[in-house]
């Protein structure tokens, strides 16, 4: 009888599920724009595969639309705990990450699909040091922006002068301030009613968020030349990983992988390049390309920006004439480069 107790308390442990000790974690995924974007359900996606892979021991509730802070908090956020992971654009903290804004110079990306995967693959080395405050997941970017303008249709750089610009993030906004234009700084929700008011002018954005924002409503002119984008890191909150067992670690590594910022972004990526028929559609909207020589001009006055972020890196300590060839190889071996 006492050799059948013992046996069976064994098999029964063995026929446990692996999850059943561990403590149940329920996770705050925190973004800025709205619940209607492709983001939001890919949270979803990505919250609800981690609680089937953990056994229903890793949950999770998404907070849109800056409901835990805005979007230029989201990473000190993360750090803090306020959540426990977030998707942050670091291109909205100048000078803070200088490694990850060579992916945000002008010219560098053409194409985001393979981007994304590039990015991540290079990333992923620096990430550990250059966001050492939070665990980085991975990295992933949109459909690569573009210039649009409410009244003017601007052809070369000379054009901007005297423009008022929301920029994306910091590189390109000091790349505005060269071409004699002032930058409004403001997240994407917050835009239109800056336009309204007539405190800007002109913003880089993709495709999609132009419609998902209201901003073909106050806009009339696209330049459709794929001048900049920016990158988005998945991160987590480093105490919430730390208190979970092994085999929760192991999950939360399995969903942070480059097939998964794949995954993540890709819808994303297809809403935003899908904006643009949606955009010619709209009554009265001019979309323009301009000639190779008018491109040269406006590669030629972002040159100095190059400079200025390898100065960067350099004053962080690393090798910028490495780290822009690493990332360069990366994105042609992805026919992703510009």
């Amino acid at each position: 009888m006492r050799r059948a107790i013992v046996l069976g308390t064994l098999l029964a442990a063995i026929a446990a599920p692996a999850w059943a000790q561990d403590k149940t974690f329920n996770l705050r995924l925190s973004h800025w724009v709205p619940a209607t974007h492709p983001l939001q359900k890919a949270m979803e996606e990505w919250g609800a595969s981690v609680e089937k892979a953990s056994g229903g021991t890793i949950k999770s509730t998404v907070y849109p639309g800056q409901q835990l802070g805005k979007a230029f908090d989201h990473y000190d956020m993360t750090r803090d705990g306020i959540a426990d992971l977030s998707y942050i654009n670091p291109g909205q903290m100048p000078g803070r990450f200088p490694i990850i804004a060579a992916a945000e110079l002008p010219f560098v990306v053409r194409e985001a699909h393979g981007a994304t995967r590039a990015m991540d693959m290079w990333y992923k080395k620096y990430a550990a040091t250059e966001m050492k405050d939070v665990r980085y997941c991975f990295s992933f970017t949109y459909d690569p922006a573009r210039l649009h303008f409410r009244d003017k249709k601007v052809m070369v750089p000379a054009d901007l002068k005297g423009a008022k610009v929301r920029p994306s993030h910091g590189t390109f906004a000091a790349w505005m301030v060269s071409l004699g234009a002032t930058n409004v700084q403001a997240g994407p929700a917050e835009t239109r009613d800056l336009f309204e008011k007539g405190v800007v002018d002109t913003l880089t954005s993709p495709w999609g968020s132009m419609l998902l924002f209201g901003l073909e409503k106050v806009t009339k002119y696209s330049l459709d030349t794929p001048v900049t984008t920016s990158t988005f890191q998945w991160i987590m909150n480093h105490k919430t990983y730390n208190a979970m067992s092994a085999a929760q670690k192991k999950v939360i590594d399995d969903h942070c992988t480059t097939d998964w910022a794949s995954k993540f972004a890709g819808p994303w990526i297809d809403y935003e390049a899908g904006g643009l028929a949606k955009l010619k559609a709209v009554p009265g909207r001019e979309i323009y390309s301009i000639t190779p020589e008018q491109t040269a001009l406006w590669q030629k006055s972002a040159e100095f920006l190059t400079k200025q972020w390898g100065d960067d890196v350099r004053k962080a300590g690393g090798d910028p004439d490495t780290i822009m060839k690493e990332l360069r190889t990366a994105l042609n071996q992805a026919n992703a480069g510009f």
